[in-house]
């Protein structure tokens, strides 16, 4: 499944459009990694979105397209912090 799909099925992002240029500007990482929308996303892969003023970390636990969408567990958090003003995430 696509990074910006799965970042809007689970609810991560609140629109794919927005899923896209989040992906495009750098603010999502996908496995250590700066991506394109398109990347393909796979169970087990860590996704890192950088917010505003928060950093989510999380692990792929689905890649099942109908299992997200039947609200199932589709990813675990790893990490979740607040970032200050000044500091960029990477």
């Amino acid at each position: 499944m696509r990074i910006d799909r799965f970042l809007k099925l689970s609810r991560l992002v609140k629109r794919r459009t927005i899923a896209a240029e989040m992906v495009e500007v750098g603010a999502v990482r996908l496995n250590g990694r700066t991506v394109k929308p398109s990347a393909d996303v796979k169970s087990g892969d860590a996704i890192e979105i950088a917010f505003p003023r928060r950093l989510l970390a999380v692990e792929v636990q689905t890649d099942d397209e109908a299992a997200i969408k039947r609200r199932e567990i589709s990813f675990r958090v790893t990490e979740d912090r607040v970032i200050e003003a000044c500091e960029k995430p990477w």
